[in-house]
């Protein structure tokens, strides 16, 4: 369910849309899968990496707080890291109607930005490696943090999957657009304050033009 914008919420240009990265722009499972799978087998630590891929979102450090010692949590991070170009950037595939909703926002004359609480060289290497061009990679943000991006580029719409998603774009006053493609469903996203749930990207260029027409289609 979608509720209508308020006089704030109205678009004016410059339009900047915001996207979050994983689960969102590109299906990142299938590349975080082997980077786990490669810092277990490297470090001799059992890692459930079927698990970890479920729960997407947050900051890498609190999934490996799972698997590893607080006094290992760095050293870690900085070696799944490392790691991180060699397996995870080939067997990673855009989510359906990704490069479709960047180009959506060019064709308003916008700008799309990433922000994203990923390490910020490893998602421009994802980006790049897809073709998708967005006009800045912000990286390193996570949950209400993301306003500080956000704000930076006067970011009027935040797109997500995840609840820290919804929270970022409330945090900057932008309006929140979900997709439950990754870890959380549309109820979720929507208790958690989303203004709009679609299905996924590929409706994301129709509700854009809605939204350049002053008007928020119910998801």
């Amino acid at each position: 369910m979608a509720r209508m914008p308020s006089h704030s919420e109205t678009p004016t240009l410059p339009l900047t849309v915001g996207f979050d990265l994983d689960m969102t722009l590109i299906d990142s499972r299938p590349g975080i899968k082997a980077a786990y799978e490669a810092l277990s087998a490297e470090t001799g630590a059992y890692i459930d990496a079927d698990l970890a891929v479920t729960r997407l979102g947050p900051p890498l450090e609190q999934e490996l707080a799972f698997w590893f010692p607080a006094d290992r949590i760095e050293e870690m991070g900085d070696r799944y890291r490392a790691l991180y170009p060699t397996y995870a950037i080939t067997p990673t595939p855009a989510m359906p109607g990704a490069r479709e909703a960047v180009a959506a926002v060019r064709a308003a004359g916008g700008r799309a930005i990433v922000v994203t609480a990923k390490h910020e060289p490893n998602a421009k290497l994802h980006l790049a490696h897809l073709g998708i061009e967005p006009d800045a990679v912000i990286g390193w943000l996570w949950a209400e943090a993301k306003a500080e991006a956000l704000r930076e580029y006067d970011a009027s719409v935040y797109v997500g999957d995840h609840l820290g998603d919804v929270r970022g774009a409330r945090a900057a006053n932008a309006l929140s657009v979900a997709v439950p493609t990754g870890p959380c469903d549309a109820a979720e996203l929507r208790e958690a304050g989303a203004d709009v749930v679609l299905d996924d990207l590929t409706a994301f260029p129709a509700w854009l033009a809605s939204y350049r027409e002053g008007t928020v289609p119910r998801a």
